[in-house]
């Protein structure tokens, strides 16, 4: 087996598989090599629309092999250590792999274990999450079946995660669902943050949501345990003069976004920052510290938006850098931040809320986008992912 390769990709998600594709694109002479265990690929934003009813699991799910590209080496394989001194990494098979140049693409991890209780409870007693494949249907079916007086619990934690808008997004499908169908539910949100959105022009709209559902805000308040089988969540709270309680709430339904980090192996790594995350340029791409290493997605210290948008706005930043430096040419692509949150906020109707860093809203149609609007909920339900499977992950977008 072949153990150096000139560019090494450590994950085949969307960030990793994109990125060899582009590479690949640009110069097909390229030796590319990705790491990944899986042999399932999955396009995630859907599985909001899974949880509420208007998309089938299965459409979200690929074969690995399907979109490697065909140029590329895959090793059905995880890593379990860097050695970026050495330009070498190791798997868990006990394989030594080196690189010229190295991609980590290794996105992020749930951390169901740190809520007591979730994960016993996952799946049965109402509580669900659209953040696992097993689950998103079980939202389905715990919204199909809230009737009137019931409680529907949607939480979101204090660490940064994948999409923030999609502990979210169910809610308001949960209301406009019972809207639809006249149940009379009480529907609340319970996030360890302080606002309902980082930028005024978007919060102001999702606020209109809102009241429109009846929903109840309830901030600062941090999900620490599940009791499933009596249907209580138990929060962390503080309040406005810092004092810290907890608070128990009844559910019938609570839907859970769980803390969320870098993946453990990668967090302990010499290419991880304090917080675990890897240690990039925001503009480049660039690990700060090992030159030949560069970031992708997810797994970034980058102040931006966690999303698919993100991704496809990096990957061009880094495949131009990353043959600019194997030419030792200096790197001159820039990425400017851009993330793109599609916030569901109905059956039919969605807010499309596309920003920058320093949360400079970069809208890219000629309308305010800001009202939720029946044309970008179809670009969501059926324009990105038909993009999704046949342009990004080909690398031709």
């Amino acid at each position: 087996m072949k153990t150096h390769h000139q560019i090494l990709i450590v994950g085949g998600g969307n960030a990793g598989i994109t990125a060899a594709a582009q590479l690949l694109r640009a110069n097909q002479q390229l030796n590319v090599a990705v790491i990944e265990p899986s042999d399932k690929h999955y396009y995630m934003p859907a599985w909001t629309l899974v949880g509420g009813g208007v998309y089938n699991m299965k459409d979200t799910i690929h074969n690995e092999a399907d979109v490697i590209p065909k140029e590329a080496k895959w090793m059905k394989d995880a890593v379990v250590s860097f050695e970026p001194g050495e330009n070498k990494l190791t798997t868990q098979s006990g394989n030594e792999y080196s690189y010229d140049v190295l991609i980590v693409g290794a996105g992020i991890q749930m951390n169901w274990h740190l809520i007591k209780g979730l994960k016993e409870t996952l799946g049965k007693n109402g509580v669900t999450s659209n953040y696992h494949k097993e689950y998103a249907p079980y939202t389905w079916e715990c919204l199909k079946n809230l009737k009137d007086g019931d409680t529907a619990l949607f939480t979101a934690p204090s660490t940064p995660v994948r999409c923030g808008g999609a502990s979210q997004k169910i809610m308001y499908l949960f209301g406009d669902y019972c809207r639809r169908h006249n149940i009379k539910a009480h529907i609340e949100f319970t996030s360890a943050g302080t606002v309902i959105f980082g930028i005024k022009k978007y919060a102001d709209e999702l606020m209109k949501m809102v009241n429109k559902y009846g929903i109840q805000l309830s901030f600062k308040h941090n999900l620490m345990a599940v009791d499933g089988q009596n249907q209580m969540a138990a929060f962390r709270v503080t309040d406005a003069n810092g004092v810290v309680s907890e608070v128990q709430k009844k559910f019938n339904v609570l839907h859970v976004t769980p803390p969320q980090s870098a993946p453990d192996y990668f967090s302990k790594s010499a290419l991880a920052d304090a917080k675990g995350w890897f240690d990039a340029d925001k503009y480049t791409l660039q690990h700060l510290r090992y030159k030949n290493v560069f970031g992708l997605g997810d797994i970034l210290n980058t102040p931006n938006a966690k999303t698919g948008a993100a991704i496809r706005k990096q990957t061009p930043v880094l495949v131009t850098n990353i043959l600019a430096f194997l030419k030792n040419q200096p790197l001159t692509a820039q990425y400017n931040g851009y993330g793109s949150c599609p916030l569901v906020v109905g059956y039919g109707k969605l807010i499309l809320a596309e920003f920058g860093y320093d949360n400079k809203v970069m809208e890219t149609f000629p309308f305010d986008q800001s009202k939720p609007s029946w044309l970008m909920y179809q670009l969501k339900r059926y324009v990105l992912p038909w993009l999704y499977w046949h342009k990004i992950v080909k690398g031709q977008m």
